[in-house]
């Protein structure tokens, strides 16, 4: 997911780049979007691997 957060990050900043300001904002905003789901979801795991003891961590 991060990846493609990165994906469309490298987009926008071509379309901006090239003047292309509608693809790069909407570009932006998917990058913006899919880069918080990860953090949440990245939290999340943390959290509960905590919670289970630290089994995912050895």
């Amino acid at each position: 997911m991060l990846e493609w957060a990165l994906v469309f990050l490298v987009i926008a900043i071509i379309a901006g780049a090239l003047g292309f300001t509608g693809i790069a904002r909407g570009a932006a905003s998917i990058a913006k979007i899919l880069f918080f789901v990860f953090l949440v979801i990245f939290v999340l795991i943390l959290i509960f691997g905590g919670l289970a003891g630290g089994a995912l961590f050895g």
